[in-house]
Order: structure tokens, then C-alpha cells, then sequence
């Protein structure tokens, strides 16, 4: 595997690392208020992620098809939709901001605790499916997929991961966990994210005329993060406007540096 592969499935993970490591630098929980810019600017980084560096090439890869290249598109973007909604159902879940809180004992405590981090797990799940199908797709010679638009996927997940690391370590340390344990287990849930993109990858490079399908399927996964956990967060409690701000915040950062270095 060319080493610019494995340093760009190693990006993401370096962010979610850093986020966790704001435990040995902070003191206490996030205030909801830097919650809600956080969660908004991750998922406004997703949202443009999953239309220029996903959805635009699966369509320019299915040009072929003339007026029916949004065809896999579709199909590959509700294939992804419906894979997370499947996990979601048969997996005990909890929404990214609820681990934090009274709690009333050691046993609701842990339980907690895990259903947070296992939803930030899943939560990475396609963002590592999305990094994983881009560098399938320029090994592959996909003529819409470049390596630098693969890298600034990359660095894209990784800008909106550095919140996720900090969501999960501050409140463990919080809720009693020791500094160490707390920034391992926010490391932890980035994990699942650069095993995701080899296994992606392994897939995808045997099945080319499927990569339209898999850009999409990628594509869909995030956006359901972004609808179902990220939104509702962002736009939880009093009502306040900083959560779409940096939405918009995220959303043209990752638009422009898409286009700009892709």
C-alpha cells in the first residue's frame, strides 16, 4: 500500500487523538454552549465533505450514463442511509451530548459512559468508509478522485474529529475516569475509523464499476450522522443561533479547502 495511503488514513485519527488530549489541558466539562459550536461545526465540515469530495465524483465517475448518472448516486446514497439506520436500530445507542449530566450511580455511570463512547464509535464508522472509498478510488485511477482531493478529505475529518476527541475524554475525566484513561478511550473511538477505511479499501479496489456506489454509500452514512446526531445537538435546549453559525463555519472551510487543494 503506498505510503500516502497510510499516512492519509492516519490524519483522521491524529485529530480525534489531539481532541482527546484537551484533558490534560482543560478542567471540568465543555459548557453546552462549546458543545453546540462544536457539534455544529462538525457536522457543517460533513455536510460539504459528502457533496464535493463523495457525491460530485461518484456522478462524474458515472458520466457514462448520460441523464441517469445520479443513478448510483442515489442508490449508493440511500444504501448508506439505511446501513446506519440498520445499526442504529439493533445497536443500544445514546446521542453524542447525553453522557453528560447527573447520573445517579456507579452501574448507570458505566453504562452511560460506554453508549457514549459507542456512539461517537459509530459515529466515525463512515467517516472512515468515506476516507477509505477516496483512496480506493485514486489507487484505482479514478479519473474524479485525486490524491489531493483524498488528503483534504482526509484533513477534513480530521478538523471535524477534533471536537468528537474532546467530547469523549472531557466528560470521562468528569464523570471520575483518570486523566490517561479518559484521553485513551476518546483515542480509542478514533480507531474504528482508519481499520474502517483499510477494509473499505480492500473491498473497493476489487469492485471499480462499483465505486460510484461506494463514494454515495459513504456519502448517505454521513449525512445520517449529521441529521440524526449532530443537528439535534447542535439545536438542543434554549435557543441559540451559535450552532448554525458554525455550521456555515465548517461547511465553507471544508468547501473551500475541497476545492482550492482538491
Amino acid at each position: 500500500m503506498p505510503l500516502e495511503v497510510i499516512y492519509g488514513l492516519l490524519i483522521p485519527l491524529a485529530g480525534t487523538t489531539l481532541g482527546a488530549a484537551c484533558v490534560f489541558l482543560m478542567q471540568g466539562e465543555l459548557s453546552r454552549t462549546v458543545e453546540r459550536v462544536l457539534q455544529g461545526f462538525a457536522a457543517g465540515v460533513m455536510v460539504a465533505a459528502s457533496i464535493w469530495s463523495l457525491l460530485q465524483p461518484a456522478m462524474d465517475d458515472s458520466a457514462s450514463m448520460g441523464r441517469l448518472a445520479f443513478v448510483p448516486a442515489v442508490v449508493g446514497f440511500w444504501a448508506g442511509t439505511l446501513f446506519l439506520l440498520l445499526l442504529d436500530t439493533v445497536t443500544p445507542h445514546l446521542h453524542i451530548g447525553e453522557g453528560q449530566g447527573h447520573l445517579e450511580g456507579p452501574h448507570t455511570r458505566l453504562a452511560r459512559t460506554t453508549l457514549m463512547v459507542l456512539a461517537v464509535t459509530l459515529h466515525n464508522i463512515p467517516e472512515g468508509m468515506a476516507v477509505g472509498v477516496v483512496f480506493a478510488g485514486w489507487m484505482a485511477g479514478s479519473q474524479s478522485v485525486t490524491l489531493a482531493g483524498a488528503m483534504t478529505l482526509a484533513l477534513g475529518i480530521a478538523i471535524q474529529n477534533f471536537p468528537e476527541g474532546a467530547i469523549i475524554s472531557l466528560p470521562l475525566h468528569a464523570e471520575g475516569k483518570g486523566r490517561g484513561r479518559a484521553f485513551f478511550d476518546g483515542f480509542l473511538s478514533g480507531v474504528v475509523e482508519p481499520l474502517g477505511a483499510l477494509a473499505t479499501i480492500a473491498f473497493a479496489r476489487h469492485v471499480v464499476p462499483l465505486l460510484p456506489y461506494c463514494l454515495s454509500f459513504a456519502a448517505g452514512a454521513m449525512m445520517y450522522v449529521v441529521v440524526e446526531e449532530l443537528v439535534p445537538e447542535m439545536s438542543e435546549g434554549e435557543h441559540s443561533n451559535v450552532g448554525v453559525l458554525a455550521f456555515a463555519a465548517g461547511f465553507t472551510l471544508m468547501m473551500a479547502l475541497d476545492v482550492a487543494l482538491g
